[in-house]
């Protein structure tokens, strides 16, 4: 009798000799719940998909970011099936996995209401514990079109083919550049198909897998992102592969709700965003200005103290500028439409500052001994994001960036790179931001300008800039702007969330394209390398994400009342303003609070503004020549000598603590 036909895999970087028929499961020896799916050549799939000779097979855990991705996705499916059981007309979008969460696009008569939420969660309950079988099939164009003919906009998926990625995001999760396949949800007593769905895959093995999850809310979305598209009903959900992990999730995102900037911004009085105005335009008010003079002013002093020079550009240019630099080719839907003047001449709000610092730096003949020359704007400019996405202060329409342009030779580039990549960690560091890792973005194939070698140093110069900090390095394939690669500097705030920060990017591009020059030791014309460097991405981003990791809570320095003054009576008054008169003297911001509320009542309002020092006087103090301190978080000193008081709290704001 003739051996049975055995592959020889490499499993989990062990060589194995294993039956022809063995399944990536199998092999693993899987259990299908902390084992949900297997690496197989680098590609996941599906524990139930056949091996073959010289597959090389890694384990897909649940709690792994894959694994929480196949989790996600396969719950998205459940939702769909779910959805389409109590609401028969509803037609399928897409539902791919996204940080934290999954969601489904439906195209429904009526938005979806709480209670719908409620029965379609319900409905999903009962489908996961039925433990129905995700079952991959392969199918032709033409099977698939016959399959989903009632699917309008799975058929357009599938027209698309390998351009539906590009064409809507998250369609990759369903179409993609290889064959087309469809899942199956099968009853595991029956063996009758539930349900179907385009799909890539890989899924959880069966619906009873999905350990916890929870539909979190709608909303409206356009097909594949545009507003000439129908208007689909969005749902989201998460799910996560313990109750103890879903639990703690929904934690923090109370926490986070609670430090919601556009919240915060309301109960502090600091912005608004007017509807006189428009969407993604913010105006500052008087303590949410304070905040925003002192960040720029201890950045300007900052910059000052390391080289840079300020510069001024206006808002608006004609379009030939941005012709020259390419962002009308490569970022005109990003731009506001134009304006015709001057007898037809387009004008256009500026999306960017480098352009118009490339024409200051060829204003006039530059030598070798100019150089390193770093120019810094606080640079008002203009990009028209999608209604969907203009978040606060986070993702507005106008916004003012601490840009700042460095050129240098090549010869300079590297100790550049480091020095300004030390100095931007340094003043995040200042704000009160410590937690750090970077990432490097590289060239995106089917968009940029430029020589492949070009970019192939710029690349390795970041890299070797990056790797000097000591930090974890992050790459991030294709992510770069169209003009060079860049390195952003990765911050978590308090409650763990990661916020892009800094970018730093290299060009050797934009030099060429605008012809600077500078003069050589030797006399002749040489190209500089430019550095775009934009510390805290905008002033408005940066105030959003500060004020989202104090909780509105600034330490002394930034905050926009330091100090408040509290008497116990209305006699009292008068002595907390000689008090705020000897601290205004040093620069604190200080105010008494004379009104007619009583002295608990001011005390709880100082705590809901979040000032960091409150000072009380009453008869005895003021014997005493002293001041009852009290802090934010509630503790209190008192009898402290006025000058101790006042020194403790300069110190504090000097110290920026």
């Amino acid at each position: 009798m003739s051996a049975a036909p055995e592959l020889h895999i490499t499993l989990a970087g062990t060589p194995r000799a294993v039956a022809a028929t063995t399944t990536a499961g199998q092999a693993l020896e899987a259990d299908g719940r902390t084992v949900v799916a297997a690496l197989v050549n680098g590609e996941p799939r599906d524990l139930a998909r056949e091996l073959r000779e010289g597959d090389v097979v890694e384990p897909i855990a649940i709690d792994s970011d894959e694994g929480r991705a196949i989790l996600r996705h396969s719950t998205a499916h459940i939702l769909a099936q779910a959805v389409q059981e109590l609401f028969p007309e509803a037609r399928l979008g897409i539902g791919p996995p996204v940080e934290n969460g999954f969601y489904y696009d439906f195209d429904v008569a009526e938005p979806f209401t709480p209670a719908d939420l409620k029965s379609i969660e319900k409905k999903m309950q009962q489908i996961i514990k039925q433990g129905q079988r995700f079952d991959r099939r392969v199918v032709s164009e033409e099977g698939a079109r016959a399959e989903l003919a009632t699917e309008p906009y799975k058929l357009e998926l599938i027209g698309l083919k390998g351009g539906a990625t590009e064409a809507a995001e998250g369609a990759g999760v369903e179409v993609g550049a290889g064959e087309l396949t469809i899942y199956d949800n099968i009853h595991p007593r029956t063996g009758e198909q539930c349900w179907k769905d385009l799909c890539r895959g890989p899924h959880l093995p069966t619906t009873r897998v999905v350990p916890a999850f929870k539909l979190m809310r709608t909303a409206a979305a356009y097909w594949r992102g545009k507003e000439t598209n129908p208007q689909l009903q969005r749902v989201y959900g998460t799910a996560w592969e313990t109750k103890e992990a879903l639990k703690d999730y929904l934690t923090f995102l109370e926490e986070a709700e609670k430090r919601d900037h556009r919240k915060l911004g309301a109960e502090l009085d600091l912005f608004s965003i007017p509807d006189e105005i428009g969407s993604g335009l913010a105006v500052f008010h008087p303590r949410g200005g304070i905040i925003r003079r002192v960040m720029e002013d201890y950045s300007r002093k900052r910059h000052e103290e390391s080289g840079y020079e300020f510069v001024y550009s206006p808002h608006a240019t004609k379009s030939t500028l941005f012709e020259k630099s390419g962002h009308l080719d490569w970022y005109a839907d990003g731009m506001y439409p134009p304006m015709k003047l001057d007898g037809g001449q387009d004008y256009y709000l500026k999306p960017m500052n480098c352009p118009m610092h490339n024409l200051i730096f060829d204003a006039r003949g530059r030598s070798y001994r100019e150089l390193p020359m770093r120019l810094f704007e606080f640079g008002t400019v203009y990009r028209y994001e999608k209604s969907g996405v203009v978040h606060g202060l986070t993702r507005a329409r106008g916004f003012t960036q601490d840009d700042a342009h460095i050129y240098c030779t090549k010869e300079q580039m590297a100790d550049e790179l480091d020095s300004l990549l030390t100095f931007v960690l340094e003043l995040l560091r200042d704000y009160g931001l410590d937690d750090f890792y970077l990432e490097l973005s590289t060239k995106d194939p089917e968009k940029y300008i430029g020589d492949d070698a070009v970019w192939d140093e710029a690349t390795d110069t970041l890299r070797e800039a990056a790797e000097k900090q000591g930090l974890e390095l992050v790459m991030d394939p294709g992510g770069a702007a169209f003009y060079g690669p860049k390195i952003s500097v990765q911050a978590k705030d308090a409650i763990g969330r990661t916020w892009q920060m800094s970018t730093i990017q290299l060009d050797f591009n934009l030099p060429e394209r605008f012809d600077l020059e500078y003069t050589a030791a030797d006399g002749s014309r040489q190209r500089p390398v430019m550095i775009h460097r934009a510390l805290f991405g905008s002033i408005e981003r940066f105030f959003a994400v500060l004020l989202e990791h104090y909780a509105g809570a600034f330490p002394a320095w930034l905050a926009p009342v330091q100090a408040v003054g509290i008497p116990i009576a209305d006699e009292h008054v008068p002595y907390l303003q000689e008090v705020a008169a000897k601290l205004r003297a040093e620069g604190i911001r200080v105010e008494v609070d004379a009104g007619d509320d009583r002295m608990q009542k001011k005390i709880r309002n100082a705590q809901k503004q979040k000032v960091p020092f409150m000072l009380l006087a009453g008869d005895e103090d003021i014997s005493k020549d002293a001041v009852s301190f009290r802090f934010r978080d509630g503790s209190q000193n008192n009898g402290v000598p006025i000058d101790e008081a006042v020194a403790e709290i300069v110190a504090a704001v000097r110290e920026r603590r």
